[in-house]
């Protein structure tokens, strides 16, 4: 199958599909799924051979230990990212939003202050105050048509309570890849602050031309002994639902207390999907990828120039992700008749900006990890539920 096949995700249990209309008064029988994260278009031949070689095998009982998966992790690391990692250093999770759970349970009390840069994945702040932790917002600047980072502005918001930086990297939901000297400026303010740094770079494969994504430990490998790096193949490969992620750890007293939550969990990989991310990361699973990419980049491109052809709107543009950023503030609406448009008008479901922290408020996210045919009816929508912006 390509990338522009069309699936109908519909009544399989798909979120981003099934439960849309709950949340957003959107139904899936006439309604555009641009919101949750995930992609459309069936995974790499890869992957679903790995499926496939499980299900004819036929049992399905405990796995034990899985050197293949971790070397895959690894040569993915090495090959993708020019990132030597050890395999010791990989601790598997039930994906990454169990991953940021898990980190604020092992290295955060309640009360304390756990620092984001705003905006950000929604996921961060739901996690750290469902987990009775505070959340500590520190603005991005806006820096022409990107974000950038206010550090001094950042150390002003702290108290000293802190004990934790969830980071995005690339950023969601602008799609900022951050430069080395960034990265390492981001690392010198936790080291100050006595701060660990967990750094989610679930989206480092999704990066357009003329951008490189650089892990945050091969950018500050001094800052080993506190920075944790969260990565995964859910989202390059759309396999999010095998909840399958890692944290990889390099110093040796911050892994011995993540393995030892681990184990008092009782949690262990689940076997098929340490397959389905052993297919994943290879190379075929790599020239996979690229072609994805490509589709993706022709998909923003088309959707950037549309959002362009509306007055008022503006459509932040993508180093990375599949994520578009779009600001609505040029159309003097408030809000809620932004979001009136696009759902009642459009019947498009997107994720809403100011769920995003401060800085969101004025914008909407939207998923164009989809067919272009589906890009090009979106377009169409928007460019008719906004017609009469002159």
């Amino acid at each position: 199958m390509t990338f522009n096949d069309l699936i109908d995700r519909r009544r399989t249990n798909s979120s981003k599909w099934d439960k849309m209309e709950k949340l957003y008064g959107v139904s899936a029988q006439d309604g555009l799924a641009m919101w949750t994260a995930d992609s459309d278009y069936a995974t790499a031949p890869c992957v679903i051979e790995a499926v496939r070689d499980a299900a004819d095998h036929g049992a399905f009982g405990y796995s034990w230990e899985h050197p293949q998966y971790l070397a895959a992790v690894q040569w993915w690391m090495q090959n993708r990212h020019d990132w030597a990692i050890d395999t010791d250093w990989v601790l598997t999770s039930q994906g990454l939003g169990n991953a940021i759970a898990l980190c604020l349970d092992v290295w955060t009390q309640p009360g304390d202050g756990v620092v984001i840069f705003t905006p950000v994945y929604h996921e961060f702040a739901y996690k750290i105050n469902t987990a009775g932790r505070r959340v500590v917002e520190c603005p991005l600047t806006r820096r022409g048509d990107s974000y950038g980072i206010d550090l001094e502005d950042a150390q002003s918001r702290l108290d000293g309570s802190e004990k934790l930086l969830m980071w995005c990297s690339p950023q969601n939901p602008s799609g900022r890849v951050w430069s080395p000297e960034e990265l390492q400026a981001v690392a010198a303010f936790a080291e100050r602050n006595g701060l660990i740094v967990v750094s989610d770079e679930i989206h480092q494969d999704l990066v357009y031309p003329g951008h490189t994504f650089v892990p945050m430990d091969k950018a500050a490998p001094e800052a080993r002994a506190w920075t944790v790096t969260l990565a995964a193949a859910s989202k390059t490969f759309n396999i999010a639902g095998q909840r399958t992620g890692n944290m990889i750890i390099p110093d040796p007293k911050l892994r011995a207390e993540m393995r030892h939550r681990l184990r008092t969990l009782d949690y262990a990989p689940s076997a098929l999907g340490v397959a389905m991310v052993t297919a994943a990361y290879s190379p075929e699973g790599a020239a996979w990828a690229d072609a994805q990419v490509a589709h993706l980049d022709a998909n923003r491109k088309l959707f950037d120039a549309a959002i362009a052809e509306i007055p008022g709107l503006w459509s932040m543009p993508l180093q990375a992700t599949y994520l578009a950023w779009v600001d609505y503030s040029g159309t003097g609406m408030d809000h809620d008749e932004f979001v009136r448009r696009l759902r009642e008008d459009a019947r498009i479901a997107t994720s809403s900006g100011p769920g995003f922290g401060a800085g969101g408020e004025t914008f909407e996210r939207f998923n164009l990890a989809t067919q272009r045919s589906r890009v090009e009816e979106a377009c169409a929508r928007l460019k008719r539920a906004f017609g009469d912006l002159q």
